[in-house]
């Protein structure tokens, strides 16, 4: 039903054929974990831990679990569901054959590890880049308008300053 390929933000799982709409596409399998083992291996580095609820999480690190390749996006086709210590990723629309599967891993992932400016998916970039667009345009904008202003202005009389000793005034004169 998919596999692990090379993605944007490194490996990825992929869709094969076409996944059906509510189809349960893959099991986050691994030993499971209490609060003080899993701040434990999260202290040594470990990225493959899904957090269930407060007192448990799976570490989703052996190889056999494929889960582990779904990615983070912001404009998910799949999402976790939670049933009695046990995760599974479901598909949230169809997914057709060639298409990265990818879910929501939370605000805390976001705002924590990878931050919301280094987010790679695919609503995020072109996020990103409609904005440079903009800001691109207006910096444009802006050196078109400083070029018109100084190409309407005429070029400025030098004049010289004679002081009129008899009315004791200064006078500009051209």
């Amino acid at each position: 039903m998919f596999r692990v390929g090379r993605s944007r933000t490194g490996l990825g799982l992929f869709a094969t054929r076409l996944i059906k709409r509510r189809t349960r596409i893959a099991e986050y399998k691994g030993p499971l974990l209490n609060a003080k083992e899993a701040e434990r291996a999260e202290n040594r580095g470990n990225r493959y831990l899904f957090t269930i609820n407060s007192r448990w999480t799976i570490n989703g690190t052996p190889r056999r679990n494929l889960a582990r390749y779904a990615n983070h996006s912001c404009n998910p086709n799949a999402d976790p569901i939670i049933k009695q210590r046990r995760i599974f990723i479901n598909a949230l629309r169809d997914i057709q054959p060639g298409e990265e599967i990818v879910y929501d891993y939370g605000n805390d992932y976001l705002n924590n590890v990878i931050g919301r400016s280094n987010c790679k998916c695919s609503r995020c970039r072109k996020r990103r880049a409609r904005k440079a667009r903009e800001r691109r345009e207006t910096m444009k904008r802006k050196a078109k308008r400083k070029s018109k202003r100084k190409a309407g202005r005429s070029p400025a009389k030098k004049t010289k300053k004679t002081r009129n000793k008899r009315a004791g005034k200064t006078v500009r004169s051209a």
